[in-house]
C-alpha cells in the first residue's frame, strides 16, 4: 500500500459560511456536557451513573451487571414488572434436573 508523504490541508477559506459555522459552534458548545472544555464522559460521569434520574444506567463499577440499583427509573420499574411474570428470579433460580 502506498504511503502518502504530503500532509493534507483541511483549512477552510475565509467566507461567510465558515464565519456562520464558527459562530454556531461557539454558541452550541457551552450547552454540550461533553465538550472539549468540560470533563470527559466516562463511567463515573454524573450523567452515566444510575442515581434515580432518567439519564444514567451504570453504577461506575467494572462489570457490575447483576446490580438491582443499575438503570434509570424506567429500567427499575420495568425490571420489577418483569419479575412478577417471570417464573425464575433470585429466589427461584434456574435448575438442572437430576
Amino acid at each position: 500500500m502506498a504511503i502518502q508523504s504530503d500532509k493534507l490541508d483541511f483549512t477552510q477559506p475565509e467566507n461567510e459560511l465558515s464565519a456562520i459555522a464558527e459562530a454556531q459552534r461557539a454558541r452550541l458548545f457551552p450547552r454540550n456536557d461533553y465538550s472539549p472544555l468540560s470533563d470527559k464522559y466516562s463511567a463515573t460521569h454524573p450523567d452515566a451513573n444510575a442515581d434515580g434520574d432518567l439519564i444514567g444506567r451504570g453504577t461506575g463499577n467494572f462489570l457490575d451487571v447483576n446490580n438491582t440499583n443499575a438503570g434509570t427509573q424506567t429500567d427499575k420499574s420495568e425490571r420489577k414488572e418483569d419479575i412478577k411474570i417471570n417464573r425464575y428470579n433470585s429466589s427461584k433460580p434456574y435448575y438442572v434436573p437430576a
